[in-house]
């Protein structure tokens, strides 16, 4: 993208559509080029230049943080909401695991190139499916900057370019991340192009990527619900996404109680904020120590609504409503069910989730086994937190989000995920009768 265009979109007002749809048809064919060196870079060479980012970012820190504290002054001058501004804030430490996430993903192996199976046809013909990176990937997301240099991070690691769109509440921290990681990829050969900020907040910049096709390869949006329905619906480029994390934890009745009351604690209140948080708890009707579950997170300040059987173990917790069984509360809020044995917290789940993260605690082997196979969502899990579901902990280095479809992917999206394959032939000069 030329140095006038930059200016002229930096800090601007309201771009016209025209001029959006020229901003990323201009940035989309530079990332395109790019990533077609990208693509042949050797996996060493892009390990290095991911190395240098995370370098680059630890030595821009007093910069980004500085960016970071105008954003939050923003935020809060502007009624953010307490959940966002947790998403929006960096501090020495969260940047320092950015920069540590990177050079995860670095250690991590290549999936270019790596082959997926091989076989030989009866023609006698010889057929190997290889990784591929998918190609100009566009991520569009709100208020954390972390994943600036996740996606970013990512999408190098895995030879694709990425136009990312960050939103307004996280701009200055979005510019400052940038701009370190694409100066350090930079000083070790790797096209700055290939990882590009988009340089206009005006929301008709999401509409001209959302129709991008033949130019964008696929759409990445992380963000509240608003945000990604739009995108479903708008978007005539293939969709990666997630809508809400309504995450059920259910406590069995062979739960351990303090094993109950450590992981219902803090699958809700380590982070209210996050995707992987409990949205749900289900207290199984035989579960001898329901009442101290319950006590322990209202202690805590966390706001409980339930049903009336849930309501009738402590006289602190209010009446759940109909929506609040589909609700995304990203805060110290949380509803409460008691049901009757698995059959009925299977089928609540059923009923409610939006297909992220589910937990059962128990004790009985047999009730887990069915839990994992029956709970029919991106990722279930046996006696730990639901705040486990990210790509980091699962050992994937960073994610770029975690999906909830059926189709490509699922659960974490990491350098796996941002792979398509091709099938490569070898022949010794068959002719198909």
């Amino acid at each position: 993208m030329n140095t006038e265009l930059k200016t002229r979109t930096a800090d601007s007002g309201q771009e016209t559509p025209a001029d959006c749809e020229q901003i990323v048809h201009s940035l989309a064919r530079a990332g395109r080029k790019a990533q077609r060196v990208l693509a042949l870079m050797s996996d060493a060479d892009k390990a290095d230049a991911l190395r240098a980012a995370a370098a680059a970012i630890r030595k821009a820190a007093p910069e980004i943080l500085a960016a970071n504290q105008k954003d939050l002054e923003s935020g809060k001058a502007n009624g953010l909401e307490p959940a966002m501004l947790d998403r929006l804030m960096l501090d020495e430490q969260r940047l320092d695991g950015i920069a540590s996430a990177i050079e995860n993903v670095a250690s991590l192996p290549d999936p270019v190139g790596q082959e997926i199976d091989r076989s030989t046809a009866p023609s006698g013909i010889e057929l190997v499916r290889r990784r591929i990176p998918i190609g100009l990937i566009g991520i569009i997301y709100e208020s954390r900057p972390n994943v600036t240099a996740d996606a970013a991070a990512l999408c190098l690691r895995s030879g694709n370019a990425a136009l990312l769109r960050g939103g307004s509440e996280a701009v200055k921290s979005n510019r400052a991340l940038h701009a370190a990681f694409t100066e350090g990829v930079a000083s070790k050969g790797a096209p700055a192009e290939a990882i590009q900020l988009m340089p206009t907040q005006d929301r008709a910049a999401v509409g001209a990527m959302l129709k991008a096709a033949g130019l964008v390869d696929m759409i990445v949006p992380r963000g509240g619900k608003s945000l990604v329905e739009r995108v479903q619906k708008d978007a005539r480029v293939p969709v990666l996404a997630h809508l809400d994390g309504i995450c059920h934890t259910y406590i069995h009745s062979a739960a351990d109680p303090e094993m109950a009351k450590k992981l219902a604690l803090n699958a809700k209140m380590r982070r209210t904020g996050i995707c992987g948080a409990m949205e749900t708890l289900l207290l199984d009707a035989n579960f001898p120590a329901s009442q101290e579950v319950v006590a322990e997170l209202l202690d805590a300040g966390c706001e409980l609504r339930g049903d009336p059987r849930a309501q009738a173990l402590d006289s602190r917790i209010g009446t759940a409503s109909d929506e609040d069984w589909d609700t995304e509360y990203l805060d110290a809020v949380l509803s409460v069910a008691v049901v009757d044995g698995l059959d009925a917290a299977l089928e609540h789940i059923a009923r409610h989730s939006s297909g992220h993260t589910e937990v059962i605690v128990t004790a009985d082997e047999a009730a887990a086994a069915r839990f994992l196979a029956e709970a029919d969502s991106a990722i279930v899990m046996h006696n730990a937190s639901s705040q486990f579901a990210d790509g980091g902990e699962f050992g994937l280095g960073a994610e770029i989000g975690i999906a909830t479809g059926r189709l490509h992917a699922r659960g974490p999206v990491a350098l796996e995920g941002l792979t398509t394959y091709k099938w490569q032939v070898h022949g010794t000069g068959q002719a198909r009768p």
